[in-house]
């Protein structure tokens, strides 16, 4: 029912746009017909206008893959380099939030690792919206920063990595089983704001799929029960995620390099000093608007990647 009612929206939105251009063309032929000048300026801005629909529409066709509808986990990791780049994955945190808040998306902190002296070592979130998977997963990778340092008394420029991993939320209509003698469960204090009870007692919980060595963490909920809920949830998404991958990469050789996310092998430059620009070295789609950017403002970059995955055409066009 839930894919039904998708197609049904998307159908729709096709035939509106149908309409309106059907209508449209007829007004301008009438015009011509009676000789009205206005009516056919008027009718050629509504049909000009609808060059962003087409446009969102086609983009709308990119989220079609077998995840792209769900929610999603995003994870942002500090790289090497202490409190800037500790301070540049708070940014990053905030740049999604940001962007989530502009679509309407929910977003919940489910834990974080403040650094020493400012910004955080690392934090997931998760963002609950229509597509939300669909959008973010071609973020996922290690974003570069340059700028000049405000922890630097020296005002040098400074370059910093930090990383962010996307996966899907994955519902119970998804089995994948998940064995206990494969796990290693960690428990301790939750850290940051939660009141007394929750930061004198170990209510977080850290599980280690020992198979894929990977780790999730969770200490959203006051209680140790709801919190080890809270991480299988989130390791069930990850092994999830990693299965999608290797589907990707079977059907498609290309399109398996977006996991190439090493230290060397940054998707997106953010520089701020001594110009300013954001690029993506992916597909080359780059806009001089940095704090916008940073204020959530990723749909091109976003769409330009959607493409890129779908055609393998590059975006040449900057802002």
């Amino acid at each position: 029912m839930r894919d039904r009612d998708e197609l049904d929206v998307q159908v729709k939105a096709v035939r509106d746009f149908e309409r309106q251009l059907r209508d449209n063309i007829e007004l301008i032929e009438m015009g011509e017909a009676e000789g009205d000048a206005a009516i056919v300026k008027e009718a050629d801005a509504a049909i000009e206008a609808l060059k962003d629909t087409a446009a969102r529409l086609q983009v709308e066709t990119l989220l079609s893959g077998e995840a792209d509808h769900n929610d999603c986990y995003v994870e942002i990791h500090a790289g090497a380099g202490g409190t800037e780049s500790q301070d540049w994955a708070s940014m990053l945190l905030r740049m999604y939030t940001r962007w989530a808040e502009r679509r309407k998306f929910k977003v919940e902190t489910m834990e974080i690792h403040p650094g020493e002296e400012a910004g955080i070592k690392s934090a997931t979130i998760q963002i609950k919206g229509h597509n939300a998977y669909g959008w973010l997963k071609t973020e996922a990778g290690v974003h570069r920063l340059v700028r000049i340092s405000p922890y630097d008394s020296a005002a040098r420029r400074h370059t910093s990595f930090s990383s962010a991993w996307v996966y899907p939320v994955v519902d119970d209509s998804i089995d994948i089983e998940i064995r206990d003698a494969d796990l290693k469960v960690d428990t301790y204090r939750s850290s940051g704001a939660g009141g007394q009870h929750v930061n004198t007692t170990d209510s977080a919980i850290r599980i280690t799929h020992v198979p894929s060595g990977i780790v999730v963490a969770c200490q959203q909920e006051r209680s140790q029960h709801k919190n080890r809920a809270t991480a299988m949830a989130m390791l069930k998404s990850r092994l999830y995620e990693q299965e999608l991958e290797k589907r990707e990469a079977a059907a498609n050789a290309e399109a398996s390099s977006k996991t190439d996310n090493s230290w060397g092998h940054q998707i997106r430059s953010y520089v701020l000093q001594p110009y300013q620009m954001v690029k993506d070295l992916r597909t080359s789609h780059e806009t001089s608007n940095t704090g916008a950017v940073l204020d959530g403002d990723l749909d091109g970059f976003m769409e330009a990647s959607l493409a890129a995955r779908v055609t393998g055409y590059a975006d040449t066009v900057s802002e």
